[in-house]
């Protein structure tokens, strides 16, 4: 008898052999049995394909993959940075706050400085949150693992709450033949500027690192008690809907305590859904789905780009009627109505996809390669 019929006679008495040679690799850096039960999953592998392998779902046939494979040698599974009492570190529970702060102190500059230091003021603001956002995303469960392909979002990013800065503004001058100068910093200049939902948002990273964490531990944990994909991903959709609701409400406070200690209107439905559009867009990211984040945060910002190019393009000979989608939509809804509808509908697709994506067992083993 050759080795290859011996391989296949060896495989048809023992088909988890077999699939412990073809799965080798994931087997053997797995550190407990759900991240081998979420790997099969995400190679195609269902409870009906377990029936096969006389198993009755994927998390009983992982068990026994893991099982098979000695561990003697194999470090210890990573764990979350935690005090001697097992609680988790403050700085990692406060860091999240940081970019909130210095925004806050950021706008108090820009209320109390005039001209030049003004000018300064805004500069030195926007490196302190910039600088802070990156550390508070370095950490915690909004960050991702350092070897991960990081697709190019910051500058779609940045367009994004530069438009919830002064977008408004400048839509409303252009339309009423303006602007007639540059942003002063102020809401009652020449293109006025919203400090509000910026500050809003700053401050709703803490909220939304928060119920992060909160999905995602709950996902570990449905991992170790579900017995089949359908029923963990039963238990993780309103897991990733509440913790969603949750950042939302959160948001929605903010922006209404923001906007009366700065005297600004209540801009609440666009804020809202750039607030939704972000974070939507990091949670996938977190868990490795760069591409739909990457191609919708672009598409969002080009169509608002787009929304203000038609507008001062319509004043070249030939061409007014490139703004008459624009000027319609402001003057039925205001110009907070092209972020709305533009964050609005981006978020939609971003949270189909999420409910699509995250409450899959593959969506949450570690390290996971960009998807």
């Amino acid at each position: 008898m050759t080795d290859l019929d011996e391989r296949n006679r060896t495989g048809a008495a023992d088909p988890v052999k077999a699939l412990l040679h073809r799965h080798n690799d994931l087997c053997v850096r797995a550190v407990d049995p759900l991240e081998i039960a979420a790997g099969l999953e995400a190679h195609g592998i269902t409870d009906r394909t377990a029936a096969r392998f006389r198993h009755r779902d994927v998390f009983s046939l992982a068990e026994e993959l893991y099982a098979r494979v000695p561990r003697d040698d194999d470090p210890p599974p990573p764990t979350p940075p935690r005090t001697e009492n097992g609680r988790i570190s403050t700085p990692t529970l406060l860091l999240p706050l940081l970019p909130g702060v210095l925004c806050a102190a950021a706008v108090l500059a820009l209320h109390r400085t005039h001209g030049e230091n003004r000018l300064f003021a805004a500069a030195v603001g926007i490196l302190a949150v910039t600088l802070a956002l990156r550390a508070a995303l370095r950490r915690g469960p909004l960050s991702t693992p350092r070897h991960r392909h990081r697709p190019a979002t910051a500058t779609w990013t940045c367009w994004l709450i530069g438009y919830a800065l002064l977008g408004d503004g400048l839509l409303h001058a252009a339309i009423t033949g303006g602007p007639d100068g540059l942003p002063d910093g102020t809401d009652h200049g020449h293109w006025p500027l919203a400090a509000a939902p910026a500050l809003a948002l700053a401050l709703a990273y803490a909220p939304a690192a928060w119920a992060a964490g909160l999905f995602t531990a709950h996902a570990r944990r449905r991992l170790a008690s579900s017995r089949g994909l359908e029923d963990f991903s039963a238990s993780a959709r309103p897991a990733l809907l509440g913790a969603f609701a949750l950042f939302l409400g959160a948001l929605a406070a903010l922006l209404g305590m923001v906007s009366t200690v700065l005297d600004e209107p209540l801009a609440l439905p666009g804020a809202l859904a750039l607030g939704a559009l972000l974070f939507l867009a990091r949670l996938l990211m977190v868990h490795g789905f760069t591409h739909a984040p990457r191609v919708v945060l672009s598409v969002t910002a080009i169509a608002q780009a787009t929304a203000l190019a038609t507008v001062f393009a319509a004043r070249l000979p030939g061409l007014g009627g490139l703004s008459t989608p624009v000027d319609t939509l402001t003057m039925a809804w205001g110009p907070a109505a092209v972020p709305t509808l533009t964050c609005g509908a981006a978020a939609l697709v971003l949270l189909i996809h999420a409910c699509r994506t995250l409450t899959r067992a593959s969506a949450h083993r570690p390290a996971e390669q960009p998807r």
